[in-house]
């Protein structure tokens, strides 16, 4: 046997070796971010920072409040004031289970609180909220996704917070619970409605 032949299956070794030490780097990093507790409600979006969409959506119909109507959502619903954007939908199981939180920021004066209502039946909307309570002063009609669409939506429910200026300053992603509105959401209201200085 001459030496090129000896010498033949030592150099094949670490070329065999090469898928294993590609799964086993893959297998780290997969583990690393799966421990780093990363939230995955908070998603960054390519919107925080920049004007909330200008758009115009119809009301829900024949949804009341009070006895009246309920506006749509138009530009002029984030002038000057810190505004909560609630993509919802009555299919929406999520949707359902933070509403009662919704219904507790409603009452914070100090922001208001707009629905999204994505892709649903006006009847079903009128019902999830004659059922569940209406937070909202105002509820713009999705019904082809469009405006969920503007808005950077991957799912509902979505949530974003748009400060007086009219840009947005953050997204929550998924249902809220008490504690993402605790130490997120609060804390970015009392900054966002905090004197300018």
């Amino acid at each position: 046997m001459s030496d090129g032949e000896a010498a033949s299956p030592r150099r094949r070794l670490p070329l065999a070796l090469l898928p294993l030490a590609i799964f086993l780097a893959l297998a780290a990093i997969f583990t690393v971010q799966l421990l780093s507790g990363r939230d995955e409600s908070v998603v960054p979006s390519a919107l925080i920072g920049k004007p909330a969409p200008i758009m115009t959506l119809p009301p829900v119909d024949g949804l009341l409040k009070g006895g009246k109507p309920m506006p749509g959502l138009d530009p002029a619903a984030f002038a000057g004031q810190v505004t909560l954007v609630n993509v919802w939908a009555s299919w929406c199981v999520p949707c359902r289970v933070e509403h009662p939180l919704l219904m507790q920021l409603a009452k914070d004066e100090r922001i208001r609180l707009v629905g999204l209502n994505y892709k649903d039946k006006p009847e079903n909307a009128r019902g999830f909220l004659d059922q569940l309570g209406n937070p909202f002063s105002a509820v713009g009609t999705d019904a082809t996704g469009r405006a969920a669409i503007e808005w950077g939506v991957y799912g509902v429910p979505e949530t974003f917070l748009v400060g007086r200026d009219g840009r947005i300053i953050y997204k929550h992603v998924g249902p809220f619970d008490p504690v993402s509105i605790r130490n997120e959401l609060m804390p970015i209201i009392e900054k966002a409605i905090a004197p300018r200085g």
